[in-house]
């Protein structure tokens, strides 16, 4: 290796380790609140000047939403959660795939073995720590499978079942904000243990199934259609969610179930035994919803 090229690697990984260190003094949830406001702000020039830079910096392809004009949302909120058009996603119809959820990255992929998964190479972390929940949940995924899929901020941002299921529980779980990218996945130890979360468990008719929202730098919320939006800044200990009245529980593959209102990563849990994940997923594949991800084994 050239010494301009060792320079480079250098300063790459001074600059990233400076950018993991400035999170841990950043007031996290300070910042996520001034967002929270900021990208639900209907004035039109803020509004326009967030989506603006959005645009220019990330480049969505607008060509897959249902309104396909940026300025025409009326806060940067409801453009970065932005529907699709109805024939923009197919979605795999034979009932033992299990599909994508989300549009995204696979940051890992595999199996939960003595009970943790793989955050980064070199990293793993609990599952116990990362569900924070009953004891009997945890047990039932103890061996089991796990995807986790980066949400990129130019990503659509709404989450969708990934097979027929029911909704069975649900909590919130307290923690720091920070980002979820892979750099910090790297260099944080639990990072999606430590992170703030909702946990979504399901059962389906083969197998129950989980899905954690982690929330991330400047998430101010996360909602479910059971619960509405569930704000970090409001609550600081775990959280039972119970589903508002009148709420089907029931939803089939495909249907959405939620979204972040700025981007973060969710992370898919299969017991053991339930599927294996389709070849050629890895991490750095890039995924979309209704995609299918693993096919259920034959009971």
């Amino acid at each position: 290796m050239s010494v301009e090229r060792s320079a480079a690697a250098a300063r790459l990984t001074f600059a990233a380790r400076l950018f993991v260190w400035l999170q841990y003094l950043l007031p996290q949830l300070t910042l996520s609140r001034l967002a929270w406001h900021l990208t639900r702000s209907r004035s039109v020039p803020v509004k326009n000047f967030l989506i603006g830079r959005f645009v220019k910096n990330f480049r969505p392809d607008m060509s897959e939403a249902e309104e396909p004009a940026p300025l025409s949302y009326a806060s940067f909120n409801e453009f970065f959660t932005r529907a699709l058009r109805a024939d923009a996603r197919r979605i795999d119809t034979d009932p033992r795939i299990i599909v994508s959820p989300v549009d995204g990255t696979v940051s890992a992929i595999g199996r939960i073995i003595d009970g943790e998964l793989v955050q980064a190479k070199g990293r793993r972390y609990s599952l116990a720590a990362l569900l924070a929940g009953p004891a009997l949940d945890a047990a039932r995924f103890v061996d089991g499978s796990f995807a986790t899929l980066y949400l990129a901020p130019f990503n659509y941002h709404r989450i969708h079942m990934p097979c027929d299921g029911a909704l069975t529980s649900a909590w919130y779980v307290p923690g720091r904000l920070f980002s979820v990218n892979a750099v910090t996945a790297a260099a944080v130890a639990g990072l999606f243990a430590r992170n703030e979360r909702v946990v979504c468990v399901f059962d389906a008719a083969q197998a129950r199934f989980a899905l954690v929202l982690v929330g991330a730098l400047f998430v101010g919320s996360m909602s479910t259609r059971w619960h509405g939006d569930v704000t970090p800044a409001a609550r600081r200990r775990p959280t039972e969610l119970a589903p508002r009245a009148g709420v089907a529980l029931q939803l089939p593959k495909g249907a959405e179930l939620g979204r972040f209102n700025m981007g973060s990563t969710v992370i898919l849990l299969l017991p053991k035994g339930a599927a294996d994940w389709l070849p050629g997923l890895a991490a750095g594949s890039e995924v979309r919803v209704g995609q299918a991800l693993a096919r259920r084994r034959a009971p």
